[in-house]
């Protein structure tokens, strides 16, 4: 699926992924190189006019990390998702005290995520 995206956020989304959240990080570690799971995601996504945390093209999964930088930004966050789900998207949100304090449930909650994207798309 070709997606929109704003040219002029390239240099953000380099900077995003360059100096990424330890959260971030953590998951990635999981999330890279198909490792595990069997499908290629890419960190600091550009999409439209936002940049997403991770994003699995073969899925149309976005997975977003929400923690401090997420405070107060409950309408920015809203519109975004709402953005993404009418180009198809399906958007997870993860706690980022998941990922350092139990990353299996974080993991957990992907898998369950990418069975039912799977399953929705084989209808």
């Amino acid at each position: 699926m070709k997606l929109p995206h704003n040219k002029s956020l390239y240099g953000l989304a380099r900077n995003l992924r360059n100096n990424g959240t330890k959260t971030e990080a953590i998951l990635w570690r999981y999330l890279k190189k198909k490792n595990g799971y069997g499908y290629q995601f890419h960190r600091q996504k550009n999409i439209g006019q936002y940049i997403v945390d991770f994003y699995c093209s073969e899925l149309a999964l976005v997975i977003e990390v929400d923690g401090n930088s997420h405070d107060n930004k409950y309408e920015y966050d809203r519109n975004r998702d709402e953005y993404l789900k009418n180009l198809g998207l399906l958007v997870l949100h993860i706690d980022s005290s998941d990922v350092i304090f139990c990353v299996d449930k974080a993991l957990h909650a992907i898998e369950s995520y990418m069975e039912y994207q799977i399953n929705n798309m084989k209808k």
